[in-house]
C-alpha cells in the first residue's frame, strides 16, 4: 500500500529566517556606517589644524656667528644647536636647486602641493609591507609643512594635517619660495642646517659656486645625515647616492649627458672636519659673554654676523708662542701657563687674546681666560704711579734715595718694631738685589725696576691721585682705595692682563685712551646694523707725561744695570718701549711693552698659584720677545717721539731738577765768576746749590709739589723714617761730594755782560740817506762800537731772515730779488761777540722807483 508521507526539508523550513538574519546584518552594517559617518562628522568638526598664519611666523633659529676682523675666517658659531645661515633663492646656485629637486621631488613644479599618486603607493606600501620599513610619498613642500608647523608623530591625524598646510602653503606661496625655505631648513648632519651653511662647512664656499658634483653630494646628505656624513664611516653609501642623484638630474633634463657623465667622474674633496669647530676658543667667549650681555636671546637666536678685530694670522702664532713658551717654563722653571693679550693701541682694538697655553688642556684648567683673570702685577703696575708723579711736577730727573726705610708708622726708621707692636706690623720692602743705590734718578729707577725708589714715589704722588690715573688709563679693578696700601706699587693689588695692556696703549698713543674692543660689526640676517665701532680717543694723561714714560721704558742703556744690554726687552731694529713685573715668591711674572702700533702684554705663572723658579723678564720675556717680534714683522718702524724736558731753572725748584744735594741756589756768570744778572746769557749761566743734604720730604710738601718747601716738614708721617736713612748715609758717603757752602756765593754782579758792553752796529751801506737801484748789488759795510770782538751777525730784510755771518762779515744782496721789496725797506742786524753779548740795529734804506 503506497502511503504519501510528508518528507521534512530543513532548507526550505529556514529560509524565512534566514531571510530575516540577512536583513537584520544588512541594517547592522547600514547603522554602523551611520555610527561611524557621524563619528566621522562629529572628528572633522573638531579636527584642527595648525594656524597657517604660523608658517610665515614659524620661529627659524639663525646661527649666530663669529669671525675675524676680515669678516671671511669663521672663529665660531655661537647658537649651542644650530649652525644656520638664511640665504635669499636669488643667492642659492643653480647646481644645488636642480639636485634637490631631481632627488626629492621631480615633480616639485608640477603638483599642488601633494602627489595623490605618491601617496596611494604610500598608503598600499606601508599596509601591504610586512618588512617592517615604511615607503614615504612627501613632496618638498610636505617635508618644509612637516618640519616647520608639525611634529614628528606617525599619525593619520598628522599626515592629514599635513597633506592639507601642503596644499595650502602650495596655494599662497611661488615654488621658489617654497624650495628657499626648504633649503634654509635642510639638515645637513650635527647642528649643519641650511645649504649655506653645508656648503661653508664642507666646501669653504658660497652655496651659488657648488660644481654640479658637489651640489650632488649636498642634495644627497638630508635623506639619512648622520649615515651619510662626509666625516663618517659610510663614505660609500654617500657615494652611491650621490650618483643616484646625478642620474636622477640626468633624467629629468636637468643635466646633458655630457654633464653627468663629467660630473660622476670629478673628484670632489671636503673640508677637513674642524676637531672643535672653534677658533681662538677664549677670544670666542669673550665676545659671545659681550653679545649675551648686551643683546637679548631673541636677537641672537635670529642670527647675527659679528665681525670682531682679531686678526687671525697673528692669534695662530700667537697661541704657538704661548704654548711653546709656557711648556718650555713648564720644564725649567715651574710655570705651566701662560696668556697674551695684542691691542692696537691708536684704536684699541683687540689684536690676539691667548687665555692660556691650550683651551682644551684640563690638567691646567686651560679653559679659564686668564687674560681677564684678577691677578697681583708686581712691578708692572709702576708706571702708572711715575705717570702721576711725573703729571704733578716731579721730572725723570728728580732724584730720591734708594736706601733702607721703613715705611710703617708702627716701627722706628731702623725698621724695629715700637713698643707694644710686633714685626709683623713692619714695612720696609726690598730691591730685587738686596741692595741699595743711595741717590737715583726717577729715570733710572723706574728703568731698572727699584722698589724702594717707587714706593717713596708713590707716597709722593698719593694713592688717591695714583689709583685715579691708572683708572683713567684702564684699570678697573682698584676700585676699593681702602683695601691698599704702599704694597701696591710693587704689586700688591690686582689686575687683568687685558686691562693693563689697555692702559699701557695711553703711553704708547701720547696720552690717548682709545678703550679696548673686540668688535668692528654687527648685522643682522637682514643687513640692519646693531653696532658698528667708532673710534673714542680722549686724552687721560698729558702727552708730555706719557713721552716721557715711553722713553723710560725704550732706554736700554738706563735698564742695563737690572737687566743687561742684550735682554728679551731688546728688540733689534725697533724702538719698543717695556715693563716687567714679578710678584712675591714668584707666583706672577709679567711684560707688558709697546711701540706705537701695538700693544702686547704677556703673563706666566700657575693657575693655582704655585710659585715658580724665576720671575717676569725670564718667564713672560721671552714669549713677548718673540711675539711683539712677529707683530711688528710687516709693519714700517715707528720711533716714539721725545719728551721735552727742559725745565726752566728759575721757575723750578732745583730737587725736582735731580739737585739732591740741596734745594737753595744761586746763579753766576762763568766769565765774571759773580753773581748773574738778567743780561747774563744762558750760555754763560751756572747754577750753584748749597749743599745742605736732606730727605726729599724736607724739600717738597706733598700737597703742593711745585710750591716752596714745607714749613715744617717733620710733620709728615713719613719724614723721620726718610730723613734718618738720608742722613745716616751722607754722613757716610759725603766726602764723595762735591759741596757749595754759602760764603762762597759771590758779593758783586756780572759786569761782563751789561747794558753798556752790548755790541753796537753803525750800518754805513745800505743807510737811509742814500736811494738804491733795484737791480744794484748792494755790499754790507758796518761798524761795530762795542767792547768785545764780533763773533756772529744774523741779518733780516723786512723781517725776513736772509742769512748769518762770521767774520770776515761778507754779506751782499740784490732788491729786485726780495719777496717784499717795497719803496722803503728795513734791515735788522742782531749781532753777538765772543762773551755772548746780544745787540740789535735797525736802519731804512729806499729803492729807486722807474
Amino acid at each position: 500500500m503506497n502511503v504519501h508521507t510528508n518528507h521534512y526539508h530543513p532548507r526550505h523550513k529556514l529560509k524565512p529566517k534566514a531571510k530575516k538574519h540577512f536583513r537584520n546584518f544588512v541594517f547592522f552594517v547600514f547603522g554602523l556606517i551611520i555610527i561611524a559617518t557621524g563619528l566621522g562628522i562629529i572628528w572633522l568638526a573638531n579636527f584642527k589644524l595648525p594656524d597657517f598664519r604660523a608658517f610665515d611666523e614659524r620661529k627659524v633659529v639663525n646661527s649666530t656667528k663669529i669671525y675675524d676682523k676680515t669678516g671671511t675666517i669663521l672663529l665660531y658659531d655661537v647658537h649651542e644647536d644650530i649652525r644656520r645661515t638664511n640665504i635669499p633663492f636669488e643667492e642659492m646656485g643653480s647646481n644645488i636647486k636642480n639636485a634637490t629637486v631631481a632627488i626629492e621631488d621631480a615633480e616639485f613644479y608640477n603638483h599642488k602641493g601633494i602627489r595623490v599618486t605618491s601617496i596611494i603607493r604610500a598608503i598600499l606600501f606601508n599596509f601591504t609591507n610586512t618588512s617592517g620599513g615604511t615607503q614615504g610619498g612627501s613632496t618638498i613642500t610636505q617635508q618644509l609643512v612637516k618640519n616647520s608647523l608639525l611634529n614628528n608623530k606617525k599619525t593619520i591625524t598628522r599626515k592629514i594635517q599635513e597633506w592639507i598646510l601642503a596644499m595650502q602653503v602650495d596655494k599662497s606661496l611661488p615654488k621658489e619660495k617654497i624650495l628657499e625655505y626648504y633649503l634654509n631648513e635642510s639638515p645637513y648632519g650635527g647642528n649643519i642646517y641650511g645649504i649655506e651653511e653645508a656648503s661653508r662647512t664642507f666646501f669653504e664656499k658660497k652655496s651659488q659656486d657648488l660644481t654640479i658634483a658637489e651640489s650632488a653630494y649636498l642634495a644627497a646628505i638630508p635623506q639619512s645625515p648622520t649615515t651619510l656624513s662626509p666625516y663618517g664611516k659610510n663614505k660609500d653609501k654617500l657615494d652611491d647616492r650621490k650618483n643616484l642623484v646625478l642620474k636622477r638630474m640626468f633624467e629629468v633634463g636637468f643635466l646633458t649627458e655630457e654633464e653627468y657623465k663629467k660630473a660622476k667622474e670629478e673628484e670632489v674633496l671636503f673640508v677637513p672636519k674642524q676637531t672643535n669647530n672653534i677658533k681662538a676658543p677664549h677670544f670666542v667667549f669673550f665676545i659671545k659673554e659681550y653679545l649675551e650681555n648686551k643683546y637679548s636671546k631673541q636677537v641672537l637666536d635670529e642670527g647675527v654676523k659679528v665681525t670682531t678685530t682679531l686678526d687671525w694670522k697673528l692669534q695662530e702664532k700667537a697661541e704657538a708662542i704661548v704654548k711653546e713658551g709656557a711648556l718650555q717654563n713648564a720644564k725649567d722653571w715651574n710655570g705651566n701657563n701662560a696668556s697674551l693679550v695684542a691691542i692696537d693701541p691708536k684704536t684699541g682694538q683687540i689684536l690676539t687674546m691667548v687665555g692660556s697655553r691650550d683651551y682644551f688642556d684640563k690638567e691646567i684648567d686651560g679653559n679659564f681666560n686668564v687674560s681677564t683673570a684678577k691677578r697681583q702685577p708686581g712691578s708692572s703696575f709702576k708706571p702708572f704711579i711715575y705717570a702721576t708723579a711725573f703729571n704733578k711736577g716731579f721730572t725723570p730727573s728728580t732724584v730720591v734715595f734708594d736706601l733702607f726705610t721703613e715705611f710703617s708708622g708702627s716701627c722706628n726708621a731702623y725698621g724695629q718694631p715700637l713698643p707694644g707692636r710686633s714685626s709683623s706690623s713692619c714695612y720696609n720692602p726690598q730691591n730685587y738685589d738686596g741692595k741699595y743705590r743711595g741717590p737715583i734718578t726717577l729715570k733710572n729707577a723706574l728703568a731698572q725696576s727699584v722698589n724702594i725708589p717707587a714706593v717713596k714715589l708713590f707716597y709722593l704722588a698719593g694713592m688717591r691721585d695714583s689709583l685715579k690715573t691708572a683708572e683713567d688709563m684702564g684699570i678697573n679693578t682698584l676700585t676699593d682705595i681702602s683695601r691698599y696700601g704702599l704694597t701696591l706699587v710693587i704689586g700688591g693689588g690686582e689686575v687683568t692682563l687685558l686691562d693693563i695692556t689697555s692702559a699701557y696703549g695711553v703711553f704708547a698713543n701720547n696720552g690717548v685712551r682709545n678703550p679696548y674692543t673686540g668688535i668692528l660689526k654687527i648685522e643682522k640676517s637682514n643687513g640692519e646694523v646693531l653696532e658698528e665701532f667708532t673710534p673714542k680717543p680722549r686724552e687721560v694723561i698729558p702727552r708730555n707725561t706719557a713721552l716721557s714714560i715711553s722713553n723710560i721704558l725704550s732706554d736700554n742703556q738706563a735698564r742695563t744695570p737690572t737687566f743687561g744690554a742684550n735682554s728679551q726687552l731688546v728688540i733689534p731694529g725697533r724702538e719698543v718701549a717695556a715693563k716687567t713685573g714679578t710678584t712675591n715668591n714668584n707666583k706672577d711674572a709679567w711684560t707688558v711693552g709697546y711701540s706705537p702700533s701695538v700693544v702686547v702684554g704677556v703673563w706666566s705663572g700657575n693657575n693655582d698659584n704655585t710659585s715658580m723658579k724665576k720671575g717676569g723678564v725670564a718667564m713672560a720675556g721671552p714669549i713677548w720677545n718673540k711675539f711683539i717680534k712677529e707683530a711688528l714683522k710687516d709693519t714700517p718702524s715707528e720711533n716714539f717721539e721725545k719728551p721735552d724736558w727742559n725745565l726752566d731753572p728759575k721757575s723750578t725748584k732745583p730737587v725736582l731738577r735731580g739737585n739732591w744735594q740741596g734745594n737753595e741756589n744761586f746763579f753766576i756768570d762763568k766769565i765774571s765768576g759773580k753773581l748773574a744778572t738778567e743780561n747774563t746769557p744762558q750760555e754763560t749761566l751756572q747754577e750753584k746749590v748749597l749743599t745742605n743734604v736732606h730727605s726729599i720730604l724736607y724739600w717738597v710738601d706733598i700737597n703742593d709739589i711745585k710750591g716752596p718747601a714745607p714749613t715744617n716738614p717733620e710733620s709728615d708721617s713719613q719724614f723721620n723714617s726718610w730723613e734718618t736713612s738720608v742722613r745716616n748715609w751722607w754722613v757716610k758717603n759725603s766726602f764723595n761730594y762735591p759741596a757749595t757752602y754759602a760764603n762762597e756765593k759771590p758779593i758783586t754782579y756780572d759786569n761782563i755782560h751789561t747794558e753798556e758792553n752790548k755790541p753796537k752796529i753803525n750800518l754805513l751801506i745800505p743807510n737811509e740817506y742814500d736811494a738804491y737801484n733795484p737791480d744794484q748789488k748792494i755790499q754790507l759795510k758796518f761798524e761795530n762800537y762795542g767792547p768785545f770782538p764780533l763773533e756772529k751777525m744774523e741779518i733780516f730784510i723786512n723781517d725776513i731772515f736772509m742769512g748769518s755771518v762770521k767774520s770776515p762779515f761778507v754779506f751782499s744782496f740784490i732788491p729786485r730779488e726780495l719777496e717784499n721789496l717795497s719803496n722803503v725797506n728795513t734791515i735788522k742786524i742782531i749781532s753777538y761777540d765772543n762773551v755772548y753779548n746780544r745787540g740789535e740795529s735797525y736802519t731804512r734804506f729806499s729803492i729807486i722807483q722807474p
